[in-house]
């Protein structure tokens, strides 16, 4: 029987492959998540605890309404194949819905009480420079810089996640958006060093897959180092089949800046008569 992932819909015309078989890894330390949490951050592993020093750091972004414990399975998910890596979901700065007369225990990286779509580009601005002084923060924790770090998020953290890869100097090298969008689409190319994946299911109600698509078609536009992909059968949630290609991003891709001489690459999507 087929799975999710057999019928997966990739938008492989779009992307070049770019994998390489990855050496085995060895499992992680068992680590007690509740001895790791405080009010900003949920740490899922931290090799520098016992003496060694991090290979990457793989920071998650929680939805809105949210918060870092959301993002558990995820995480642990990454700690097992990247044992050197630390591991950490951020907690979004804001209350979920402040001054609601409901009390919510989630938080947001921005509000999204009568957001439109003229007005959240603004908010995703203002949120940004708080997010990015988080994620150096955790750099300067971590002892790895902006080519080691990874930034993953789902739903609005993923609209966060976006919005960092696009800066003239993003703190990351690496972004996974799922379930997420371009809060405008971009108008440039992202930094050379900057490699992202957008993740979807095509039934997501509440982010439609269509963003996926569009972001997938303006990058490519401007050529940039990406891949797009969209799951059939899976909603607006971290899916398992979502899980496991998110971490294979991170496992297998490698990055064209990586392997592409200057000028390799503009023909991504094209089709080739001599193959």
């Amino acid at each position: 029987m087929a799975t999710r992932r057999d019928a997966a819909t990739n938008l492989g015309a779009l992307i070049r492959a770019r994998q390489a078989a990855p050496p085995p890894r060895a499992a992680p330390p068992r680590i007690d998540t509740a001895q790791t949490m405080n009010n900003d951050a949920l740490i899922l592993q931290d090799p520098t605890q016992g003496g060694a020093k991090a290979a990457q750091l793989i920071l998650l972004l929680h939805g809105v309404g949210s918060n870092a414990q959301s993002m558990t399975d995820l995480g642990r998910a990454y700690a097992r194949v990247f044992p050197s890596a630390m591991v950490v979901a951020l907690n979004a700065p804001e209350p979920f819905m402040p001054g609601s007369p409901v009390q919510f225990a989630g938080r947001q990286w921005f509000s999204i009480h009568e957001v439109t779509e003229d007005n959240r580009p603004a908010r995703v601005a203002a949120a940004l420079p708080q997010l990015e002084a988080l994620v150096r923060d955790w750099q300067q924790r971590s002892g790895v810089d902006a080519g080691g770090t990874a930034l993953v998020g789902f739903s609005q953290g993923a609209i966060m996640a976006l919005a960092a890869a696009m800066q003239p100097e993003p703190v990351t090298a690496r972004t996974i958006a799922i379930a997420g969008r371009f809060a405008t689409l971009p108008e440039a190319a992202p930094h050379e060093n900057c490699t992202i994946h957008l993740l979807h299911g095509k039934t997501d109600a509440v982010m439609p897959y269509r963003h996926a698509i569009e972001g997938a078609l303006r990058l490519k536009e401007f050529g940039a180092d990406f891949t797009a992909d969209v799951l059939p059968f899976v909603g607006h949630e971290l899916h398992p089949d979502l899980v496991e290609l998110a971490v294979e991003k991170l496992e297998k891709h490698i990055p064209a800046r990586l392997w592409l001489k200057p000028g390799e690459g503009n023909d991504v999507g094209e089709d080739d008569p001599t193959r």
